[in-house]
């Protein structure tokens, strides 16, 4: 059975299309009352980011921060299932490598917006890896999928195959982070 549930994520996440996966991410988004409004402005690679919400006419600070690529994604749900959602944006980096990376926020119920540390690659997981990531939430479950690159793979034809790996929200020290469950590579 267990084996059953860690390819249930995958097969979800594999009938989803590249352009729903890199769908242009949403300006304004809410759950469980809280409302996310988002934007990035800038041209090129650097764009500022501000994020604002709000919740039963109360705002939260805004966030404001340098963006490093195009946002390319957003999804709000409640991960952790406490009853406040998070945010969570899909950033690609410039260049050919289009390294993913994950900014995000629970909204607590002080009304603030706590960051979400998403970990760096390493390890097993980092073996071949060359960006091209996406990522999509499934239920509550954080999904990261990405080509596998062998020893002279070219950029634009990976032979390894397909990781994808799976992250629940668990409490940090400072916050909550993002902890990788599972993995597994298909052929």
């Amino acid at each position: 059975m267990a084996s059953a549930v860690r390819l249930l994520p995958l097969v979800l996440l594999g009938g989803l299309s590249s352009a729903a996966l890199a769908a242009t991410p949403a300006t304004s988004l809410s759950l469980q009352a809280v409302t996310f409004q988002v934007s990035a402005k800038g041209a090129g690679s650097v764009q500022q980011l501000v994020v604002k919400a709000s919740e039963h006419g109360h705002a939260y600070p805004l966030v404001k921060q340098e963006l490093l690529g195009s946002l390319t994604g957003s999804e709000v749900e409640d991960l952790n299932s406490d009853g406040r959602p998070e945010l969570l944006l899909y950033v690609t980096s410039a260049g050919s490598g289009s390294y993913g990376s994950v900014l995000a926020w629970s909204a607590s119920k002080g009304h603030t917006l706590l960051p979400i540390t998403m970990p760096e690659l390493g390890g097993k997981l980092a073996q071949g890896y060359m960006g091209h990531d996406q990522f999509a939430v499934v239920e509550t479950t954080l999904m990261r999928r990405f080509p596998i690159y062998r020893p002279g793979d070219t950029n634009a034809k990976p032979t390894g195959g397909t990781r994808q790996i799976s992250y629940k929200l668990v409490a940090g020290e400072a916050g909550f982070l993002f902890k990788p469950v599972g993995d597994i590579t298909i052929r």
